[in-house]
Parts: structure tokens; C-alpha cells; sequence
């Protein structure tokens, strides 16, 4: 069965989703779930997803979304479908775009800013973090005690395979957004936790028989390409555990080897108990 709504997960469905000017309440919407309370927008506006830097041999940024709430906020909200290595890193590194671009020219300038917001939609789990079953990780700046030292840069880290809620233990607004975003392309009629002015527009935005035929194209292009990126890391996993399961066998042989060894065996009857080779056997 084909489905009736678009993954997320895709270029295509995420940008479809919060990227557009005609969807922006979605994002607004998405953007309050997990901001706090003073820093709730009511409008933004869609800037540049590339900054340059500031020389031309400098690197470049380029951003799923970038937008400005009203006060002047800066938001980047990206979507990870594949683990990264430093990706921890480079989310640092792409907050410092939004707070050079600040920078006003001339002395009168006091260096005061405007909130910054990296907000990471992910499709996997942090190593370090596998054995937490936190799925969302707020993280700012903190001193010794443990105490906030700086509140306008902040990051948002939703690792949407630790997301297991079911449709009848969402109990926030954040949960039902994060639930959306896990089940979309799985649905086929809007459930009733879910039956909200907000997320009606968002699963009319999101239903795929209403694209025209160029979208229709890109959205299986990206999806394909979801797909085998999937495809590869599900291999590149299987592969690493059937190693680890060979090299177990393989230290397991080694062992019987040794203790066959220690009650006298010749090395024809260890060759023949174990299936080492005899290079193996005089090596041990």
C-alpha cells in the first residue's frame, strides 16, 4: 500500500513540512513546543540556509532552514538522517553564523544579541547518550555549579528513535509534534490526539496526491535516497556484528586451543578439535 503522507525524514518531507512560506505556522508552532515560555515567537521570517564566511577560503555553512522570529532570534533547525562523525562539533560551529551576522559595524555597537536556537531533528541516537533514555536533550552553557551562565545560545537535540510513545501517553504538545514527525508517513487518517487546527494543516501539507507532478518527482527522489542511505548503514551494522561474531568464534577457538595445549594434546588432535590452522596453533 502506498502511503497517503510523506516521511519527514526526507529532504523533500522535512522541508515540505517546516521550510515553506505558505507552512510557516507549522514551524512557528514546532519552534514553541520546545522553546521556553519567554522566547515564544508569533512570526518569523525565512532567511538565507547559506552563510558564507568571511573571507572567500573561509567554509561555508549551509543550513536545512534558517529563519529570525520577530524580536530578532535566530533559529537553524536541521534534519540528520545518518550519524556524523563531530556532528556535536559542527552544530557549534554553525551556531557562530547567526551570532557574527549580529555584529553591527561602527563603535556605537554594545555586542548585545539576540537568542540563538540549533535545533537538531535526529535519526539516530548519540553513542555516549545510547544507555539514556532522555530523547530530548536541551543543552546552554553552565558553570561549575551547575548553573546557567548564558541562556541566548542554546541547542535542542531530538533523538527520534528513543521517541516510543504511544498515540494514548502523548500528554504535551511537544509529544504530539514528535509523534507526528515518527508515525507521518505510517498514517492514514489523523488520530484523535492529534485532531488540532495545527496538525490538520500539517497532514494536508503533507498529503502526497495533492503534489503536482514535479513534486510528486522530487519527493521520490529524495525518499529513494532516504531509502539507500538506510540501506547502506543497516548493511555497514549487519557487517560489524557478523565480524564481531567471527572474531568471538574465532577467540573462543584460540582458548580450547590453549587449554587442549596445557593437558598434552599434539597438535594434529588440537588442528583436528579446533580447525585452526597449524601457523595458528604455533603461534599460540
Amino acid at each position: 500500500m502506498k502511503a497517503r503522507y510523506i516521511n519527514p525524514f526526507t529532504d523533500f518531507g522535512f522541508k515540505k513540512l517546516f521550510g515553506e512560506e505558505a507552512h510557516k505556522g507549522l514551524l512557528v508552532d514546532f519552534l514553541n513546543a520546545l522553546l521556553p515560555p519567554k522566547h515564544h515567537i508569533t512570526n518569523l521570517e525565512y532567511a538565507k540556509n547559506e552563510a558564507a564566511g568571511e573571507t572567500v577560503i573561509d567554509r561555508r555553512a549551509v543550513f536545512d532552514i534558517a529563519c529570525t522570529g520577530e524580536n530578532g532570534e535566530r533559529f537553524i533547525v536541521e534534519l540528520q538522517k545518518a550519524k556524523q562523525n563531530f556532528f556535536k562539533d559542527r552544530s557549534v560551529f554553525y551556531a557562530t553564523f547567526p551570532i557574527r551576522e549580529q555584529a553591527e559595524r561602527g563603535s556605537a555597537w554594545d555586542f548585545e544579541l539576540a537568542a540563538v536556537y540549533c535545533i537538531g531533528v535526529l535519526d539516530f541516537v548519540f553513542d555516549e547518550d545510547r544507555d539514556n533514555t532522555d530523547y530530548l536533550h536541551t543543552v546552554q552553557l553552565k558553570n561549575q555549579h551547575d548553573i546557567v551562565f548564558y541562556d541566548k545560545l542554546t541547542f535542542v537535540y531530538l533523538e527520534m528513535p528513543k521517541f516510543t510513545k504511544s498515540e494514548a501517553e502523548l500528554t504535551n504538545h511537544t509529544d504530539k509534534w514528535l509523534y507526528f514527525i515518527k508515525h507521518l508517513s505510517a498514517l492514514e487518517h489523523i488520530p484523535a490526539s492529534l485532531q488540532e487546527r495545527i496538525f490538520e494543516q500539517a497532514f494536508e501539507a503533507a498529503e502526497i496526491a495533492q503534489f503536482n507532478p514535479a513534486q510528486q518527482q522530487a519527493y521520490q527522489d529524495s525518499l529513494k535516497y532516504y531509502r539507500d542511505l538506510n540501506n547502506v548503514i543497516d548493511t555497514a551494522a549487519e557487517e560489524a556484528r557478523e565480524e564481531g561474531r567471527k572474531e568471538g568464534e574465532r577467540r573462543k577457538q584460540y582458548e580450547i586451543a590453549r587449554n587442549l595445549q596445557r593437558i598434552g594434546l599434539s597438535k594434529n588432535d588440537i588442528l583436528q578439535a579446533t580447525g585452526l590452522s597449524l601457523d595458528d596453533i604455533d603461534a599460540l
